[in-house]
């Protein structure tokens, strides 16, 4: 009797372990950010913690994408993770606001580069009759890390100062990269590194096959945007002291239904699976609005983690169904260019909403609960998820 999926081999696991190191690493830091950048005199500057990080990744998605396609994914997933290394350890370098905003700037070329390489590494290896449910595990490792991060980062910063915390990111991020180094590369046909790859062309920014789940990930992940700005400020708002614990509950509320949204997408469809996700958004951020407990943020966590969970591997796997196998590459950097947009977007509308003042918090939830209700608009229009020759069973 098989327990585990015939694609779960070593190279599959150690590409897992490793994603879920990368994830530690950046996201451990996040919910002690605000009352950081608050501590160097940059309050007003909060909804940039974020918007900035999704920036830059955005910006490098194209390089990324077309990077992997060239040169390979291996060497796309190490550059991201050693950014990752080399700005937790200038945190505590560059101690005033500007450094700051600049390293948050510069962290997000990590997540610029590391998840494109490691969704074209899965798709490589994975048959696309498994390719929902391959994401949904390699995508459980990563938010295994997210809600690790987060939890163990309030941990240490409740008992060490903050600059321990980023030495302990930095150092996460080395053992992600040795990892990567004893993979074995997937492209067949690679090019050697060379300036004329950054010269990237019109048709090589986006992947119109891919446009539109780019699109309605753009709208689903707006509220991921609003929750990482403003879920610190009202955990604490709400009496919570270890900011952290929202995005532990809703990560690891997210693990089990990744399984079964990828499984069941690769048997029923892509579109199905995402407009119950979208639905689920938008009770997770009204719930989040109307919270008034410990409680029921926690409650609210659980829904918000279940869309994510639901939405994350199936719309993956949905771009790598629409897109050619030589531009793959570039059909995940697509995803992932609108899904920093989406992230970005809602990092600095819900911080300018906000204003840093508590009676905005309902107005900012509820807001984001109509964009996530705008993706399920679009979805029931929306009738092809596969390739036509790509069977649902």
């Amino acid at each position: 009797m098989r327990i585990l999926p015939s694609f779960f081999t070593l190279n599959f696991f150690l590409l897992c372990l490793s994603s879920f190191l990368f994830f530690s690493s950046f996201n451990m830091i996040i919910p002690e950010l605000p009352n950081y950048l608050t501590s160097l005199g940059g309050a007003e500057y909060k909804g940039l913690i974020i918007a900035l990080f999704t920036l830059s990744a955005g910006l490098s998605r194209p390089f990324s994408g077309k990077l992997a396609d060239k040169i390979g994914r291996i060497p796309v997933m190490i550059f991201g993770a050693s950014v990752c290394f080399v700005v937790s350890l200038l945190y505590p370098v560059l101690t005033f606001v500007s450094g700051f905003l600049f390293l948050r700037f510069a962290h997000g070329f990590s997540a610029g580069f590391t998840p494109t390489g490691v969704s074209a590494y899965v798709a490589d290896i994975v048959p696309f009759q498994k390719r929902g449910e391959a994401m949904g595990i390699q995508s459980l490792f990563g938010s295994l890390g997210m809600a690790a991060g987060p939890a163990i980062g309030g941990w240490i910063a409740t008992y060490w100062p903050i600059d321990f915390l980023f030495y302990v990111s930095a150092f996460t991020a080395i053992f992600s990269i040795l990892i990567l180094v004893r993979l074995k590369e997937t492209l067949e046909e690679k090019e050697p590194l060379s300036l004329k790859l950054f010269n990237l062309k019109k048709d090589e920014i986006i992947e119109k096959r891919v446009l539109i789940p780019s699109l309605i990930l753009f709208l689903s992940v707006f509220s991921f945007g609003v929750v990482l700005t403003i879920v610190p400020d009202f955990s604490e708002f709400l009496g919570i002291k270890n900011k952290g614990l929202f995005f532990a509950v809703f990560t690891l509320s997210s693990l089990g239904i990744r399984l079964l949204a990828g499984k069941t997408s690769d048997r029923f469809g892509r579109v199905p699976v995402m407009r119950v996700a979208s639905i689920t958004m938008v009770l997770a951020m009204v719930t989040i609005a109307f919270a008034e407990s410990k409680l029921a943020l926690m409650l609210s966590g659980v829904l918000f983690g279940s869309a994510v969970g639901m939405y994350s591997p199936t719309t993956a796997a949905w771009v790598i169904d629409l897109s050619l196998d030589k531009f793959r590459g570039r059909a995940l950097a697509t995803m992932y260019i609108f899904l920093e947009a989406g992230i970005g977007v809602g990092a600095i509308v819900s911080g300018f909403l906000y204003n840093n003042q508590s009676e905005n918090f309902r107005l900012v939830f509820l807001f984001s609960g109509g964009m996530a209700f705008l993706a399920f608009i679009a979805l029931i229009f929306v009738k092809r998820d596969r390739k036509p020759e790509m069977p649902l069973g």
